[in-house]
């Protein structure tokens, strides 16, 4: 059995990696700090509601140019948690898809006629989506006018949800760029499982484990690490929607945000490696 690494990440995708803005990563130092520490043994896991797609196009492509270590522990959870795959030198390898918490067929074809058909102007639909539905704010909007629209969006899915009689099983999940309708059992905790599975399944392990994540639902990893009582700590890149209490320690970098603050988190990282 390898000897643990001295710490594994469980990082979400939107905000810590890709700029919520541009919607890909922007700062070079974050590729070069991720291909580093795959290099150095560190197991790293994408925890994120994005599509697998998505993370082909503007995460994995980057790291694949870059030179993927081949013997790098690296594995993706898309969907938060619907589906996965591992990350390897020549790309996503066979993506696994859970189709038992999909969302039925007819609640996906009416929300996303409805957006197609009536929010175009600020919306679109994330086709890449295998169990949940998305639709996320074009980025030629401004957040205030995507704000009304999602709001009034909402109450539209909300109508079509009580006419299809879906039950409990179900919610709308808003977040600043998009709104998923998805099942009650996907979130971050079952994708940080996922992949601590995943590692443990291939003798890999950590001494501690950091999660990282810009929204209050990015804590959940950190709860899932804990829970198995190994030792984790949370990095929050958007603390100002309110820091949660947690059992664990939750930090912040200094008085960055977003990508910038997940660039200096893995900087820091990478320092430790020296």
């Amino acid at each position: 059995m390898p000897s643990p690494a001295p710490f594994g990440l469980l990082l979400d995708v939107d905000g810590p990696i890709a700029s919520p803005i541009e919607r890909r990563i922007v700062i070079d130092s974050i590729v070069d700090d991720l291909l580093t520490l795959a290099a150095a043994g560190i197991p790293i896991a994408f925890i994120t509601g994005r599509s697998d797609a998505f993370m082909r196009e503007q995460v994995v492509a980057p790291l694949v140019a870059g030179g993927l270590d081949a013997g790098a522990h690296v594995f993706g959870v898309f969907e938060k948690g619907g589906c996965w795959a591992p990350v390897t030198p020549q790309g996503l390898d066979v993506l696994e898809i859970d189709t038992v918490v999909a969302v039925p067929v007819a609640l996906k074809t009416a929300v996303e006629s409805l957006a197609r058909e009536h929010y175009a102007d600020t919306m679109f639909v994330d086709d890449g989506k295998h169990v949940m539905i998305s639709i996320e704010q074009r980025t030629d909007v401004t957040s205030a006018v995507y704000r009304d629209a999602q709001l009034r969006f909402i109450v539209e899915v909300e109508r079509i949800m009580a006419e299809l009689a879906v039950g409990p099983g179900f919610r709308i999940d808003p977040t600043i760029i998009s709104i998923d309708v998805e099942s009650v059992l996907l979130d971050k905790d079952l994708g940080a499982a996922r992949a601590l599975d995943w590692f443990a399944a291939r003798g890999v392990s950590a001494e501690r484990w950091w999660s990282v994540g810009d929204s209050r639902s990015d804590y959940l990893m950190a709860d899932a690490v804990h829970a198995r009582g190994i030792p984790v700590a949370h990095v929050d890149v958007r603390p100002g929607d309110g820091m949660l209490d947690r059992p664990y320690d939750v930090v912040v970098e200094s008085d960055l945000i977003h990508d910038a603050a997940g660039a200096a988190f893995l900087r820091r990282r990478v320092a430790e490696l020296d």
